[in-house]
């Protein structure tokens, strides 16, 4: 599903136009990454949760030359899925 795809099961499961579903999750795009670079975490309970991780800088190799580089630190996004989404899409 892609964006457009999500913003048409948007409007049609909350009776929504597609202009206001468009508004609504671009609003909550904004929110999250928002929150996400500030540091913060984000729980919806039984959806999931979204939370920023530190990934230390490592040695990795280019699988072309075998030649050694460094990849350097960063922060990474993690989304971990609550119990009620697990449980549907089993």
């Amino acid at each position: 599903m892609n964006k457009a795809e999500l913003i048409d099961a948007i409007a049609e499961n909350a009776n929504l136009t597609k202009v206001d579903s468009k508004k609504a999750l671009d609003a909550f795009i904004k929110a999250v990454s928002t929150a996400l670079k500030k540091g913060d975490k984000i729980a919806l309970v039984g959806f999931g949760s979204f939370s920023v991780s530190k990934r230390s800088a490592r040695t990795g190799r280019n699988p072309r030359t075998g030649a050694a580089l460094k990849i350097a630190a960063k922060k990474v996004v993690k989304f971990k899925a609550g119990s009620e989404l697990t449980a549907k899409v089993k």
